[in-house]
């Protein structure tokens, strides 16, 4: 086999990579309509002091994220994506048990340490997708990712506000079961997707964040378009840090409303990660689709930020969905742009790049809207973080055509 061709992959394998992203994201979707109160009622606190928490354990799972994704994405060079798969869905497991047994605050720190080091499993399940993915067929499958995340955070909301109403920590379970069920279909089922004559030796140098970046030095276009990334990011993580917040301190919605509302959002966003990237992104070329995807969003949390009724929502929620179309694509291109033996690194080097964001993001939106809607404020202002985060997708546009064009004169 030619070293610059997509190994090959048994029928199993994509099945296999949906589900390990699906169940990660169930993890973060069950927390959402029943973390609040889960929060509140450990720390005997008010919502308002509940989402500060909330904003210090996203900060946890994005900082172990950030430390451990260089350090998989090496190892998965070197030793093959298979078994980093396998017991980064088994870690899943174990951390949902943590959460579902926690008796205090701590113990929802300690499962979120676990989740964030399992949770940069997505460093290997992309590089498994450059491994058996052509080029020019990339930017869809990568869309499985998104597909993935839309569908968790249907199943997740539905689970975290339909079992949480029986017994608050019952979605944690059944989260744990569904885990350690998918490591087990894949210890049986999963092929190796990288053969030996592709791995490279594992360096302790290029396995840490700080290594991993500077070891995209020798890729000057990866490196331009980390800072769309990083922009995309932090706007991103707007939704999780307060959505919940956000719609039950502004339309006074009940922990069932708030998990119908993202169930409606996963289901658009998972149909639009599902059908567009394989869609849209051969027809408009992805550099097109990266500034469609783009402006969408910002658009798309502009209409969050500043409606005035709850279905006001759910009719950005399309409008939203079309930034389904820019991730998969600016993966594309940088994974275009590395050689086959580094897939894991780069993939490595962009989760670590975007759990850093997301160390400063969730603290920085969840009290954002503390500030914005306590008591008293002089800003009262619910949708600020929304308002922020449209802010950051124009500028990515910005920097992305700045960037483009530098690529552009460097080529020609």
């Amino acid at each position: 086999m030619n070293d610059d061709q997509p190994a090959p992959a048994g029928r199993h394998a994509l099945i296999f990579i949906f589900v390990t992203m699906f169940v990660d994201v169930v993890g973060i979707g069950i927390t959402a309509p029943v973390g609040p109160k889960l929060i509140a009622g450990l720390m005997h606190a008010s919502l308002s002091d509940a989402a500060r928490f909330s904003g210090w354990l996203m900060f946890v799972y994005a900082g172990m994220q950030f430390l451990f994704a260089p350090l998989i994405g090496n190892l998965s060079d070197r030793f093959g994506r298979r078994p980093l798969l396998i017991l980064s869905v088994a870690a899943l497991g174990v951390d949902f048990l943590v959460v579902a047994c926690a008796p205090t605050i701590a113990w929802l720190f300690l499962g979120r340490l676990l989740s964030g080091m399992a949770g940069a499993s997505i460093t290997t399940a992309n590089a498994y997708i450059a491994d058996i993915t052509p080029p020019e067929k990339r930017a869809g499958n990568f869309g499985l990712a998104g597909a993935a995340f839309g569908i968790g955070f249907i199943v997740g909301p539905a689970l975290g506000g339909v079992l949480g109403d029986i017994w608050v920590r019952l979605p944690f379970f059944v989260s744990a079961a569904l885990a350690f069920a998918n490591a087990g279909y894949g210890f049986f089922v999963l092929r190796e997707s990288l053969p030996p004559a592709r791995r490279r030796a594992f360096s302790w140098k290029r396995a840490n964040p700080l290594g991993a970046l500077i070891a995209m030095k020798r890729y000057p276009l990866v490196l331009g378009l980390a800072g769309v990334l990083v922009l995309m990011r932090f706007a991103h993580d707007a939704n999780p840090a307060v959505w919940t917040f956000y719609t039950m301190e502004r339309f006074h919605w009940t922990m069932r409303e708030v998990g119908l509302s993202m169930m409606a959002s996963g289901t658009v966003t998972a149909i639009a990660y599902g059908v567009l990237p394989r869609l849209l992104i051969p027809r408009f070329g992805e550099a097109r689709s990266i500034y469609i995807g783009l402006a969408a969003g910002a658009v798309g949390f502009a209409g969050f930020a500043f409606s005035t009724q709850g279905w006001m929502l759910y009719a950005w929620m399309p409008v939203f969905a079309l930034m389904a179309l820019a991730m998969p694509s600016l993966n594309a291109v940088m994974s275009k742009a590395v050689s086959p033996s580094a897939q894991g690194e780069l993939q490595g080097a962009l989760v670590s790049l975007g759990s850093l964001t997301s160390v400063a993001a969730p603290l920085f939106m969840s009290y954002l809207f503390a500030y914005s809607s306590a008591p008293g404020t002089k800003f009262y202002f619910p949708g600020a973080a929304f308002a922020t985060a449209s802010l950051c997708l124009l500028a990515a546009v910005a920097f992305f055509a700045f960037v483009e064009a530098r690529h552009r004169q460097k080529t020609t």
